[in-house]
């Protein structure tokens, strides 16, 4: 397995957009880790995010504001000589989009568009990923996905994700901006705050000693990808920008190529937090959502030799550790059970 090497990143200057996500959060930890030189931007404050919890976020350079500030990214990418860009930036929920589409228009679409034309301009910058996503492809009868298969997003997440993933491979046709694009699953791993989301929504019911929820009818299939290997696959992806431009404009699917469905997700949990008297709610009131979705990771494996280090037992293992310490930690908490 090739892995990603920290003295890649050190003194390097790193622009990160997200971070105070779940993937942006880890990611900044580890690029923090080995002393790259990590300027991030935050619009909102999330206090219980991993950036925030860790005390990272304290000795990072922080710029506030919006991602669709075009005067303020230029400032950013200029004053700060940003050589790297990780932007993961997004509004990531998808009932939230199909509430709120203008919104997740604009902080996915526009926003990555204000980035990518900030940094055509910049003297600079050297290497970009852009995090796309599986929902880009949309629905579709050929699984897995593969890089080739169309991006024809329905609905409002899905077409936002669609549109970035264009606008990057755009960037790189017209403008030979050194932009690589990074489709993953579902990541998931301590620090994800979005309680509606089936992994931390169903350790948190358990916690609390409540049945878990399941928004849709359970059946809905999906690759799981653990944060941690998120980690390693968006700064391998980088490291290898640096070296071979002709990955310019390239997509790469990471997955760790083990579709399940939500109800056999749910049962695992359970079983993993001994809660199987803890029966999940099936409330069926998911919509607009694309039933089977998952990644064919092959092309990440061969041209990066990229593999995933966690299977699912593995990093639901260390997501439940995660959120049974963020709970004692709270000054309510919650009853912790198991």
């Amino acid at each position: 397995m090739s892995a990603w090497d920290p003295r890649f990143w050190r003194d390097r200057s790193v622009f990160v957009t997200g971070a105070t996500g779940l993937q942006g959060s880890w990611l900044t930890k580890a690029l923090h880790d080995a002393q790259a030189e990590v300027v991030v931007l935050v619009r909102d404050w999330v206090p219980g995010s991993e950036l925030s919890r860790s005390g990272v976020v304290e000795q990072l350079r922080v710029v506030r504001g919006e991602l669709c500030d075009q005067a303020l990214v230029d400032r950013i990418l200029g004053e700060y000589e940003v050589d790297t860009v990780l932007h993961l930036g997004a509004q990531t929920i998808v009932p939230i989009a199909n509430r709120h589409p203008l919104s997740t228009f604009d902080s996915n679409i526009r926003g990555t568009w204000t980035l990518l034309e900030a940094c055509r301009r910049s003297p600079t910058v050297r290497q970009i990923v852009v995090a796309s996503s599986d929902k880009a492809y949309g629905d579709s009868e050929q699984l897995p996905y593969r890089e080739d298969a169309p991006l024809r997003g329905r609905h409002p997440y899905d077409v936002s994700k669609s549109c970035a993933d264009l606008l990057a491979q755009a960037y790189a046709a017209t403008y030979q901006l050194p932009v690589a694009i990074s489709r993953c699953g579902n990541l998931y791993g301590g620090g994800d705050l979005n309680w509606n989301r089936v992994i931390p929504g169903t350790i948190r019911s358990i916690l609390r000693g409540t049945p878990p929820v399941i928004r849709s009818d359970g059946s809905m299939v999906r690759d799981y990808f653990y944060v941690e290997d998120g980690v390693s696959a968006y700064l391998l992806l980088a490291e290898h920008l640096a070296r071979d431009s002709s990955l310019a404009g390239d997509a790469f699917n990471f997955s760790n190529e083990h579709p399940i469905s939500v109800l056999e997700l749910v049962e695992q949990i359970r079983a993993l937090m001994g809660a199987q008297e803890l029966k999940p709610v099936v409330l069926n009131q998911a919509m607009h959502e694309v039933p089977r979705q998952y990644l064919d990771a092959s092309k990440a494996t061969a041209r990066l030799g990229w593999q995933p280090r966690y299977d699912l037992a593995e990093g639901l293992q260390r997501t439940i550790a995660w959120y049974r310490a963020f709970f004692q930690e709270q000054p309510h908490g919650v009853e912790v059970s198991g």
